[in-house]
C-alpha cells in the first residue's frame, strides 16, 4: 500500500461527474480525445465514455510517418474496448511542410510541431463533432513541464490533471483498459525507441514519490533530503517545477481598467441571467 494509492472506484465516479458537469455547463454533450495509444489518453477516453456515453465520444488518431505502428494498433484496441467512434487524420503532410521547409532537425522542436499540429486537428474537428476537447496531461507531467504548450497540454477540460502517473495506472487497471496499453513503457512516440523516462532521466515512480512529498506534503528541500531522497534528483525535479510554472498558468493579461478579465471580472457563465 502506497501513500499515493487512490480509491479507483470513487475517483472514477468523481471524475465522471466532473466531466459531465463541466462539459454540460459549457453547453455541450460530446467530447473528443486525441488517442495516442498511450495510457493517459486511454484513461481520458474511458472516463469520457462513461460520462457521455460511447456514442458521444470521438477518438482522433493522428499518426506521423515516424510514429510507431504499434501506437496506432494500441489506440484501436482502446476504441474497440470502449465502443467509441474514431477518426484517423495523418499529420505527416502538414507537419513536414513546415519542418522540411524550415530545415528543422532538432528533436524537441520537431516534437513540439507535431504536438501542435495534432491540436489544430482536434480543435477543428471539435467544431464538426460539436464537442469539447478533453485533456490527457497528468499531474506528474504538468509539474515537470513535460508537455508542449498549446500542444498536448491544450484542452477544454482535463480529468487527469490532479492524478500522478502512478494513480493513472491504477485507474487504467480499474477501467480494464487493454493490457498492451498499460504494460508498455510510456512514450510520446516522437521517434523510434523514444520513452518518457529516458527523456526525463528518471522514472515516473521516482518522480511521483518526490513530487508527492514536495507538493502535497509540502516538504522542503531539507525535508526531502532527510527523508532519504537523492540531493541531485531533488534539486533537478524542484528546478523543473519552478522553471515550468508558466506552462501551468493561463496567459497573463496587462491590467489597465477597473474591470479586467481574469483580474476582477470573474463571473460565472450565468452572471447575466
Amino acid at each position: 500500500m502506497s501513500e499515493l494509492d487512490i480509491q479507483p472506484e470513487l475517483v472514477t465516479r468523481m471524475l465522471t461527474s466532473f466531466l459531465r458537469e463541466e462539459v454540460e455547463n459549457a453547453g455541450f454533450s460530446k467530447a473528443l480525445v486525441g488517442l495516442s495509444g498511450g495510457i493517459d489518453s486511454a484513461v481520458s477516453a474511458a472516463l469520457s465514455a462513461r460520462a457521455f456515453g460511447p456514442q458521444n465520444v470521438l477518438a482522433v488518431l493522428m499518426p506521423h510517418r515516424q510514429s510507431n505502428p504499434d501506437s496506432e494498433a494500441d489506440a484501436l484496441r482502446v476504441v474497440d474496448a470502449l465502443g467509441i467512434a474514431s477518426r484517423r487524420v495523418e499529420i505527416t503532410q502538414m507537419a513536414d511542410a513546415y519542418l522540411d521547409g524550415e530545415c528543422v532537425n532538432d528533436a524537441t522542436r520537431r516534437g513540439n510541431v507535431m504536438a501542435r499540429c495534432r491540436m489544430i486537428v482536434l480543435y477543428d474537428l471539435s467544431v464538426e463533432w460539436s464537442g469539447l476537447v478533453i485533456g490527457t496531461s497528468n499531474k506528474t507531467e504538468m509539474l515537470l513541464g513535460y508537455s508542449t504548450q498549446w500542444g498536448d497540454s491544450a484542452h477544454a477540460v482535463n480529468p487527469l490533471g490532479d492524478l500522478y502517473k502512478h494513480q493513472v495506472f491504477q485507474l487504467a487497471r480499474h477501467l480494464e483498459l487493454p493490457a498492451p496499453v498499460i504494460d508498455k513503457p510510456p512514450s510520446a512516440d516522437l521517434f523510434e525507441g523514444q520513452t518518457d523516462e529516458a527523456d526525463l532521466g528518471f522514472s515516473y515512480a521516482t518522480a511521483d514519490r518526490v513530487l508527492f512529498a514536495m507538493v502535497d506534503r509540502r516538504f522542503s528541500i531539507n525535508d526531502l533530503l532527510d527523508a532519504g531522497f537523492d540531493e541531485s534528483l531533488v534539486r533537478t525535479i524542484a528546478a523543473r517545477v519552478v522553471r515550468n510554472q508558466y506552462k501551468r498558468l493561463p496567459p497573463v493579461l496587462a491590467k489597465l481598467s477597473h474591470r479586467s478579465i481574469s483580474h476582477d471580472f470573474r463571473y460565472l457563465r450565468d452572471w447575466m441571467k
